[in-house]
């Protein structure tokens, strides 16, 4: 059975589909982006963060359904990016 990439990987929360900035870099209209705020990965990157940048910054998980790309969306607060969420 093939892995839901729509799920988070480091909490197993449902992503929300988030419109990509239209003057993004990224090709894809949208993204599957992990709006938990008690996701570990989330909670983690504010330390990593501060750490080894010396900013107050954190990342959310994403999955790009177009090219199969997950990696990290950055975030300066923890409502950036809520209001691109696409309802379904």
């Amino acid at each position: 059975m093939a892995e839901d990439k729509t799920i988070c990987p480091h909490c197993g929360c449902k992503m929300s589909k988030w419109r990509t900035p239209p003057m993004s870099t990224w090709s894809a209209e949208y993204f599957y982006v992990c709006f938990n705020d008690e996701c570990s990965y989330y909670i983690r990157g504010w330390q990593h963060m501060k750490d080894t940048t010396e900013v107050s910054c954190s990342y959310r998980h994403r999955f790009d359904p177009e090219t199969g790309a997950t990696g990290p969306l950055p975030v300066w607060s923890p409502d950036a990016g809520k209001s691109e969420i696409i309802a379904d």
